[in-house]
């Protein structure tokens, strides 16, 4: 009989498991309610915190299979580029400064933990690529003495149960959308400074392999690029010109480590699916069924992505009232039966606050009763 890492492994090599793993997934923002729950797990838990083994714990609770994620110990260093950050209590401001010039970001804090907003980013207009560019090319990473250690116990602490991953930056542009410009900003950028774009990325594209190499190196099962991003903020233009050969180039370096990689997306993305087909992405996560995302079903998704891409599926169920119990088990089973033969398929269920621990069990178990049906 397979092990759930082993089970996890042939999902991500396009072969057939002994049942189509679901796994849960726990952060700051996703996390369970506490209502109803029992102290020992509350205890377990504790304040959630980003890659704190919150994902295992829930995981093995819940009966789920695991993919714990964390980030190892890494120095960044740079060589010409000063960071300078102010403390203005209700937020930061944070100061790039370049041989070229200046840049600046200011964020603002939201909650105690730490949450935040970004109020002005650092790329403006057109004069700021060069700079932003000498920002990455200047910056190196180094494994502190004990990463490849810390990696190793976080894994012995999943063991056979499942598998490690790590997220890691998305494509250039879908970092630039989400972190450095904002969405009106790279529209502009687009239309009237396309050139520099491409110049500024292919900079980009080598300080992200850098990282990826190196986290690979450590003993990551998957690495995912963090795009977060969709059709509602990259059209599928953008993706072919800027991002199909990005993928391909970032997982090789995953592969030659013996790494997969995959693509975090989120929301929107149907009409990308057939431009992910033509990548050598491992699998796409985060795909959304309606009416949160734009894909009609598992099967049409499956038929669109081909044979060599693995779909991570959110259990959209989640996101919504649980008052209607057996229309959200007729959900499940319908997303299970269009899984089949289950060679491409891992289900991700994430936890929400707004659902009690009786609400989220429920979800878990409708999953756990279909599971090996259709593999």
């Amino acid at each position: 009989m397979l092990t759930p890492r082993e089970s996890l492994l042939k999902v991500f090599r396009h072969e057939k498991p002994d049942w189509i793993p679901v796994a849960c997934h726990v952060d700051p923002y996703n996390q369970p309610n506490r209502d109803g729950m029992e102290p020992k797990l509350a205890q377990a838990l504790g304040t959630v915190q980003w890659g704190d083994g919150s994902t295992r714990i829930l995981s093995q609770y819940l009966g789920l299979d695991v993919m714990d994620f964390f980030g190892p110990p890494i120095t960044h260093k740079r060589r010409k580029v000063t960071v300078e950050t102010i403390d203005q209590g209700d937020g930061w401001t944070t100061i790039y400064k370049t041989p070229r010039g200046e840049l600046r970001e200011v964020h603002k804090r939201v909650r105690e933990d730490g949450t935040s907003y970004c109020q002005e980013h650092l790329v403006k207009t057109g004069a700021d690529l060069p700079l932003l560019a000498e920002v990455f090319e200047d910056e190196e990473f180094e494994p502190q003495a004990h990463a490849a250690d810390y990696v190793r116990d976080r894994k012995a602490l999943v063991g056979d149960q499942g598998l490690i991953r790590c997220y890691m930056p998305g494509t250039p542009l879908g970092m630039m959308v989400r972190v450095y410009t904002g969405v009106e900003t790279i529209a502009y950028l687009w239309a009237d400074h396309r050139a520099e774009l491409h110049q500024l990325f292919k900079v980009m594209e080598e300080n992200h392999l850098r990282q990826f190499r190196l986290y690979a190196s450590l003993g990551f099962d998957v690495l995912y690029g963090t795009d977060d991003t969709s059709t509602t903020t990259i059209s599928p233009n953008m993706f072919e010109e800027f991002c199909m050969g990005y993928t391909d180039r970032v997982t090789d370096a995953c592969h030659e480590f013996g790494t997969f990689y995959a693509h975090h997306s989120c929301g929107h993305i149907n009409n990308l699916l057939d431009l992910y087909r033509q990548t050598r992405m491992d699998a796409v996560d985060a795909l959304c069924l309606k009416n949160i995302g734009d894909v009609n079903s598992i099967a049409e998704a499956r038929s669109q992505l081909g044979s060599k891409i693995t779909i991570l599926a959110a259990l959209v169920q989640m996101n919504g009232r649980l008052e209607d119990r057996p229309a959200i088990s007729a959900s499940i089973a319908k997303m299970f039966h269009d899984s089949a033969p289950g060679d491409n398929i891992l289900f991700g269920l994430a936890a929400y606050p707004h659902l009690n621990m009786e609400q989220t069990s429920f979800v878990a178990n409708e999953c756990l009763k279909h599971r090996r049906m259709y593999a």
